[in-house]
């Protein structure tokens, strides 16, 4: 297999991991359940998660990673500030007909509410949100145009307080109720916690 192929195959298992962890429960869902939902032998599933929990990574990961990478293509004549803002209002919420998109935040939503009372699904999105600010680090090194592999502290910071300030507004967002494209969404929570971090923002 491609990697290319393997990791769709990592994105699916994800999926039907999160669709099933909803539907079900975290506790009553085994991998066996998952992997025969998804169409693969368990050998295949634990060739590729070591626990259940950790089948819903590659989910977590990409939405994670999304922002980050939306930061990259923000305009170059934005501010860093703005182009956060920018790109939290671009990868935060589902265009309008995406009901792919749409349901995936709904699952990570679900999913953030079951990591409160799982340590092993709250490392889980603790490790996706550290490679989404190691990706941003990166980003924001290019963005600064520092040559590949540079890693100075002040790049390091700025990553870590906007993926922070990021992960507060979609956990907060997931604590609640409200619609993920209104003014409680996590786009807007994002926007705001960004703004309040905005001093911190301006060293790249």
């Amino acid at each position: 297999m491609t990697e290319r192929r393997k990791a769709a195959t990592r994105l699916d298992i994800a999926r039907t991991a999160a669709a099933l962890f909803v539907e079900h429960g975290l506790r009553t869902t085994r991998a066996e359940d998952i992997a025969r939902a998804a169409g693969v032998a368990p050998r295949t599933f634990y060739r590729y998660f070591a626990t259940k929990e950790e089948a819903v990574a590659p989910l977590l990961a990409v939405g994670a990673r999304q922002w980050a990478e939306a930061v990259r293509d923000a305009p170059g004549a934005l501010s860093l500030p703005d182009a956060m803002r920018h790109a939290a209002a671009r990868a935060l919420v589902p265009a309008s007909g995406d009901t792919a998109a749409a349901e995936s935040l709904e699952w990570v939503r679900s999913l953030l509410r079951m990591a409160a009372d799982s340590p092993t699904l709250r490392s889980v999105w603790n490790d996706a949100c550290h490679e989404s600010e190691a990706t941003l680090a990166t980003v924001l090194a290019a963005r600064a145009g520092l040559p590949d592999g540079a890693d100075p502290l002040d790049i390091r910071l700025t990553a870590g307080v906007a993926s922070a300030a990021v992960r507060v507004a979609v956990e907060a967002w997931a604590a609640s109720d409200a619609p993920a494209d209104g003014p409680l969404g996590p786009a807007a929570l994002a926007a705001r916690c960004l703004t309040a971090t905005e001093d911190a923002l301006r060293v790249v």
